[in-house]
């Protein structure tokens, strides 16, 4: 319709163009000879040709001045160009209301297109004809054709909304109802049928919708019928759980109650087994120290070893117990690893050499040694491990290997390493290892002992220190079992970067050792020393060459019997290499030490060698050693004040302190010791946290605003010695953490931590103290009293460890008053103080087991145990008081 609208209007245009074109042509001649009369005559003809379309014809010359018109009455101004316009050069159309003007040049022939221009100049346009046409036919026609084509679009709409309908009426609606129905029928309401008539496929629609429906009601009425029968089989299950419940929390109950009364006896039968044993071992070493007969003598050896062997089976059992009860509770102190290791070595190294079992410790030199944790029950683990790599092996070599896994910043990954050359375990027996009151063989308790606890306690120790336990097996080719814990490092020991046989640099060490598990331990341990070591197997092998070494190291082989042809063998002969000779010898009967320090040994040391020891022997052969007989000179110029409510501790630290540094101040009460520091000027404290009336906290805070210590160092001492302890005590204001018990090394290291000392007061303070420091010995076992114990804590001061001694017995008289008092059911609030103090009193005593039951009983107060619930441990408790008064009388009267 639009095209034609349009081509309408194109056709009048190119009628127009059919007309004025030609004239203007033909009225060149006219308007050259200014001829008007036959113009006129050309453009009254074409007007009245062309009538039907055109109204009007003008022509006019250059001047835009009217030269001759078709129509007189016409207003020829609308056929004229605006004054001042060019004559257009081409046909121009112009639209005014219902009229269209056509313009149009005359031009002369010479400016036609196909003339040359430039042969006859002057030539130009001579004017313009306009003609006016008329549009109000045109206009008609266009509104007839807008007409009938929106009578044909109205037409073809009528049809379609028909069409829309019977779409509607006979396919959208059914669709709709359809879906509609759908819908309810996924809500739920199956009952929902499609309902009308429908053709074709839409029928078959309604039919598969409706079949679908009548399924999903009869699959919903069957599962329905499912349910209701499986909910009532499950109310039926219901009531047999409650009713299993019931008698499960019954049983539990009485579970609960028979565990009490298992501990309880456990408790009691700990005391009435353990204190007639102790008797018995006690008073059998005291006869054994009488006139006896060899007979006689052998007698009570077997009675000894007896009654040990009982009393580690009442240890196991009662460790076993408090593992599954989780009661067991683990020390948090600094030790030294090498010693404590060493310690355990030592004390089970004769049984293997008694069956001529080389014994070999090697620790890595790059192992930390300072470390925090329960040394008693690594030295359990280790001792277990060990025990039974001497009991199932009859030949060859036992090798501890303790190596370095992961070091962080605070503490440490090591993994140790018990291999042996015994019986080994077959695959179907290593299935039982680590199950309680189980071994791998059956016979073997019959031919080697035990209870089979050894390994459950094992595991379950190492589990509680943060490890695992595996092991590696073949049967007749030994066994290796393997652990790795975690373990602190302790903060208040200084690493030393220089080596300790400084003294001994550039010296030559001939070291003759026949087992090869035993050089290579011996050999890690000097590798790092500035000292030439020179290693043969045998001294055969020692090059003929008259040349003398400055220390002649021999391990002693372990099938040594004759101790005379040793001496008069090759003992001459290892003289004749060097005259400082040292030995590395079996713990045997018939290898006695002083016999061979006789005949020329500068020192002999039992296997397996340790670093501590081994150093300590290389250094004592030193002309130069410095002697402690330089007292005052060599001691710390410090001014020390240490704080204590407790006697024999502040007794011990007294001492401790007399051998380091220059002046001590002792106090026994928070407010002593502000009087005190009013008075002195001091260099560091040593502060108790739990004190009475002014606790430890409170008296450093007051001491702290006097203006002679506003930066005086303060030094928390404590038992307490659990995780998160430090950060609590350094967030309260305190600049250093001691545990107790303290030792030399642990004090003298934060003395020298936190006072400025000049490096060569440090120099000859530290050779006393290494001069003053423990010697190895046997592990301190959790016994009533440990006599080595009880030195080392006391400085190696004998007539300290026995004043000590005596003012515990004394305060436990004290605590037992107030214990019978909470057995009898009084209210004791305070009895968590005095169980603490009598901790820190155990801790400078050498009673490894008393010290033990108190930290657990501090442990489960101070985590809210109610007293009354402790009736056991009380009890028991009450019975290592009779035991340590015995031990300790029995001590004081040899």
């Amino acid at each position: 319709m639009v095209h034609r609208y349009n081509e309408l209007q194109d056709q009048l245009v190119d009628s127009g163009s059919s007309i004025i074109e030609p004239l203007a042509i033909t009225s060149e001649y006219g308007m050259t000879f200014s001829n008007r009369e036959s113009v006129r005559q050309l453009v009254s003809m074409l007007h009245r040709r062309h009538s039907n379309i055109v109204r009007s014809i003008a022509v006019f010359d250059t001047q835009n001045h009217l030269l001759v018109t078709s129509n007189f009455h016409q207003n020829y101004t609308l056929l004229q160009l605006p004054k001042g316009a060019p004559i257009p050069d081409d046909l121009t159309v112009t639209t005014k209301g219902d009229s269209l003007i056509l313009r149009t040049p005359i031009v002369s022939e010479n400016q036609l297109p196909d003339m040359d221009v430039s042969l006859e100049p002057g030539h130009s346009t001579l004017g313009y004809i306009a003609i006016e046409l008329d549009l109000r036919t045109v206009r008609l026609q266009q509104y007839k054709e807008i007409f009938v084509a929106t009578l044909l679009l109205s037409l073809c709409l009528c049809i379609a909304m028909l069409f829309a309908y019977r779409l509607m009426r006979d396919v959208t609606g059914p669709i709709r109802n359809m879906v509609n129905t759908v819908d309810r029928i996924r809500r739920g309401q199956l009952d929902s049928r499609v309902e009308g008539y429908m053709l074709g496929e839409l029928d078959m629609l309604k039919n598969g919708i409706n079949s679908m429906a009548m399924s999903l009601a009869a699959y919903h009425e069957e599962m329905q019928q499912n349910i209701d029968q499986a909910t009532s089989d499950l109310l039926e299950t219901l009531e047999q759980m409650e009713i299993q419940n019931v008698e499960l929390d019954l049983a539990k109950k009485r579970a609960q109650e028979a565990a009490r009364i298992k501990s309880e006896f456990l408790a009691n039968m700990s005391h009435e087994l353990r204190t007639p044993l102790n008797g018995v071992i006690g008073f059998t070493r005291q006869t054994l120290k009488t006139s006896l007969t060899p007979t006689q003598t052998d007698y009570l050896q077997t009675i000894e070893r007896s009654a040990n062997n009982l009393l580690n089976i009442i240890n196991d059992v009662l460790d076993f117990s408090k593992l599954e009860a989780g009661k067991l509770v683990l020390e948090h102190i600094p030790f030294s690893l090498r010693e404590t290791v060493d310690e355990t070595a030592t004390l089970l190294a004769h049984g293997a050499h008694e069956k001529s079992l080389e014994l070999t410790l090697n620790i890595h030199n790059d192992v930390p040694d300072n470390i925090v944790g329960d040394p008693l029950r690594l030295q359990q683990v280790i001792m277990n491990l060990l025990g039974n790599a001497i009991k199932f092996t009859e030949q060859g070599n036992i090798d501890i290997n303790i190596e370095l896994r992961t070091l962080h910043e605070n503490s440490v990954d090591i993994e140790v390493q018990v291999h042996d050359t015994g019986i080994g375990i077959s695959e179907r027996q290593q299935t039982q290892l680590f199950q309680a009151f189980r071994q791998a063989d059956a016979s073997i308790s019959r031919r080697h002992g035990g209870t089979g606890l050894g390994l459950v306690i094992t595991q379950r120790l190492v589990k509680e220190m943060g490890g695992d336990i595996c092991f590696h097996s073949q049967l007749h080719k030994g066994s290796t079992f393997w652990f790795h814990i975690n373990l602190e490092l302790s903060e208040s020991n200084i690493a030393n970067d220089r080596p300790y046989l400084e003294k001994l640099s550039g010296q030559r060490l001939l070291y003759i050792e026949a087992n090869p598990a035993a050089a290579q331990a011996t050999l890690t341990i000097l590798q790092p020393e500035p000292v030439e070591v020179i290693h043969y197997a045998n001294f055969n092998q020692v090059p003929e060459k008259h040349q003398r070494y400055d220390i002649v190291l021999h391990g002693v082989p372990i099938a040594t019997n004759d101790i005379e042809q040793y001496i008069d063998g090759t003992m001459k002969h290892a003289l004749t290499l060097s005259d400082r000779l040292i030995l590395a010898i079996p713990n045997q009967p018939h290898m006695d030490a002083e016999t061979l320090k006789h005949a020329g040994a500068q020192a002999c040391l039992f296997k397996p060698l340790s670093r501590g020891r081994l150093f300590c022997a290389l250094l004592s052969s030193q002309s130069d050693v410095i002697e402690p007989d330089k007292n005052k000179q060599n001691h710390l110029p410090l001014t020390v004040m240490a704080v204590d409510d407790n006697p024999a501790n502040l007794k011990l630290i007294g001492v401790l302190l007399e051998d380091i540094v220059a002046k001590v101040i002792l106090c026994n009460s928070g407010e002593e010791a502000i009087a005190q520091a009013k008075r002195n000027d001091l260099d560091i404290i040593l502060m108790d946290i739990q004190m009475p009336k002014i606790d430890g906290i409170k008296a450093a805070e007051l001491i702290r605003k006097l203006p002679n210590h506003v930066t005086t160092p303060i030094v928390a001492v404590t038992a307490h010695a659990a995780i998160g302890e430090r950060e609590r005590l350094m967030n309260a204001g305190m600049d250093d953490y001691l545990a107790k018990p303290i030792n030399e090394d642990t004090l003298f290291s934060v003395l020298r931590a936190r006072c400025h000392i000049p490096s060569h007061l440090q120099e000859s303070a530290s050779a006393i103290q290494n001069k003053q420091s423990k010697k190895p010995g046997l592990a301190p076992a959790p016994v009533s009293l440990d006599w080595e114990l009880a030195l080392r804590q006391a400085a190696n001061k004998e007539d300290l460890a026995k004043d000590l001694l005596k003012i515990l017995i004394e305060f436990l008289s004290e605590v037992e008053e107030r214990v019978r008092g909470v057995l009898d059911g009084k209210q004791d609030d305070d009895i968590i103080n005095i169980i603490h103090k009598l901790h820190g009193s155990c801790s400078y005593s050498g009673v490894p087991r008393l010290k033990q039951q108190c930290q657990y009983l501090e442990s489960q107060l101070r985590n809210g145990i109610l007293p009354e619930d402790l009736e056991p441990e009380w009890l028991e408790l009450l019975d290592e008081f009779d035991n340590v008064r015995e031990k300790v009388a029995l001590f004081i009267t040899d």
